[in-house]
């Protein structure tokens, strides 16, 4: 068996007030699961809760990023997170906020045969 890609989805998140970098995160894999119903996996004879579902974020100050909480806006599969460095943050010009832009990118991949 090989593990192939099926689908690629991407997705955008905001936080507008109180520099929660795990909302934006949230709010960007909400976004990129909006995008798509996937339902090939059925249509090949695979149980959904078997596909491999990658999630990718690039956020500002990264490192405040709950992972767990953010895979919780997948319903289903074998999850993983990758947590990096990015996104956007833009201050409300006093210093006293900021908003927080996050960007995820969704890869499902099945395990099939060679």
């Amino acid at each position: 068996m090989t593990l192939r890609r099926c689908l690629l989805e991407l997705g955008t998140g905001v936080d507008l007030h109180g520099l929660d970098s795990t909302k934006a995160a949230r709010r960007a894999v909400a976004d990129a699961l909006r995008h798509s119903s996937v339902a090939f996996a059925g249509v090949f004879g695979y149980d959904p809760r078997l596909m491999y579902v990658e999630v990718n974020v690039a956020v500002p100050r990264h490192e405040n990023v709950r992972p767990g909480e953010v895979l919780l806006e997948l319903p289903y599969g074998i999850k993983t997170i990758n947590v990096m460095e990015g996104g956007l943050e833009l201050s409300d010009g006093d210093g006293g906020d900021s908003t927080i832009m996050a960007n995820a990118a969704i890869i499902v991949s099945l395990d099939v045969p060679d």
